[in-house]
């Protein structure tokens, strides 16, 4: 093969070294062109070292808007059950016992001796006043009434003459005064016998319901036998006793109610109208006296009553369930419910009954007071309020079970 020569800036070349010197400068630059092309598209769509690579089965989803999680939901609370309060009328009572009395009471005995000639009544009657019961043989009575009569005109007949003796100076006036005297004693006679008599017939001294007859007609009675008893129970009297440390809230006229066994579930107010000047040195106790009207005649007197006396009443209190209360230490707490939160509220309690205590201070009208799962609670912890299903009414069938 023939080889030439030529010459390069100075420097005496081959031919085949210069033509491979020019290819080999050809390439590296062609490299060096491509090499630079490539880093530079490598640079403009890598991602950062930090970011994750993104799957490649995955292109279409990511090129969907990234829609934000969404946040935690809140920590439910504690389930409780809770109550509204009540606001109820209220009173303070003090307890005894005590017996009915009759309005009015007698029984009906005669005050002279003789045979009972007519009984005017029958057994149980209503009577009014006036009107007249029994009447004894009077002839005896009236016999002596005339005698006293005849008696006392012949002494007034015999006044008028001494009168006219005495005007003529013919006796003292001694004898004129015994005169006068005379006609006086025989007119109280009269007036004794007149008595007895009108006593041979006895009267009702009031209205009222007669009982149980103890004579027959024709019986011979003496003054002071029981004939029969007659009760006024219109209104019926209530006698009993209370303490004498209550004695400085005792006011006239008031309120008691009163139970009794024969009646049960019923109760029958009254008011006080008579106290005791005195207290009983023995029991401490002071006498009250109260009046109950007696509609349709149910109570009877001699009946044994439980009695209690309205000392003080609130129309107006708070009343909570008893369970709602939260001792703690020596004071008394309830948890509230207040926008969610049970919220530890001080509480003073008043008047205490089965189920349900008066709280006087702490609580207000549209309060609602836990009553169950106090014992996981603290102040300020977020509840959840239990609603107990309403109640069926009385009777109702059950609901029927849905079907699947």
């Amino acid at each position: 093969m023939r080889s030439s020569t030529g010459t390069f800036q100075g420097y005496v070349v081959h031919t085949p070294t210069f033509r491979n010197v020019t290819i080999l400068t050809a390439l590296v630059t062609a490299a060096l062109i491509s090499g630079c092309g490539s880093k530079n598209d490598t640079t403009a769509v890598a991602p950062k070292a930090d970011a994750p690579k993104p799957d490649a089965g995955k292109t279409a989803d990511a090129a969907k808007p990234v829609t934000p999680a969404p946040a935690a939901a809140a920590k439910p609370g504690l389930p409780v059950k809770a109550e509204p309060v009540q606001i109820l009328k209220v009173s303070d009572d003090v307890s005894a016992v005590g017996s009915l009395l009759a309005e009015e009471s007698v029984i009906i005995r005669p005050e002279i001796d003789g045979r009972i000639v007519g009984l005017h009544f029958q057994e149980g009657q209503a009577v009014t006043a006036g009107t007249r019961l029994v009447t004894i043989d009077s002839t005896e009575y009236e016999a002596q009434a005339a005698a006293q009569r005849a008696d006392l005109k012949t002494e007034e007949q015999r006044l008028v003459r001494t009168k006219e003796l005495y005007e003529q100076k013919f006796i003292s006036k001694d004898a004129l005064d015994v005169q006068v005297g005379n006609v006086a004693r025989l007119k109280a006679h009269v007036d004794e016998a007149e008595s007895r008599t009108a006593k041979t017939v006895i009267r009702a001294p009031f209205s009222g319901i007669l009982g149980l007859r103890q004579v027959s007609p024709g019986a011979y009675v003496k003054a002071g036998n029981d004939i029969v008893r007659l009760e006024n129970v219109s209104s019926i009297k209530v006698d009993f006793r209370i303490p004498e440390n209550y004695l400085s809230k005792i006011r006239p006229n008031q309120e008691i109610s009163v139970k009794l066994d024969a009646y049960p579930g019923e109760e029958f107010k009254g008011r006080v109208y008579a106290v005791e000047p005195v207290v009983d040195e023995r029991t401490r106790t002071i006498a009250m006296r109260a009046r109950i009207p007696n509609n349709g005649f149910k109570l009877k007197p001699g009946m044994f009553v439980r009695v209690a006396v309205t000392l003080d009443s609130r129309p107006n209190a708070v009343i909570i369930p008893e369970q709602a209360i939260w001792p703690q230490g020596k004071d008394s707490f309830v948890y509230r419910v207040v926008d969610g939160k049970a919220a530890l509220t001080k509480v003073a309690i008043g008047n205490r009954s089965p189920g349900s205590v008066e709280i006087v201070k702490g609580l207000a009208a549209n309060d609602m007071v836990i009553t169950d799962g106090q014992i996981k609670l603290k102040d300020g912890a977020p509840v959840s309020v239990i609603v107990p299903p309403p109640a069926a009414a009385p009777g109702a069938s059950p609901a029927p079970a849905a079907k699947s």
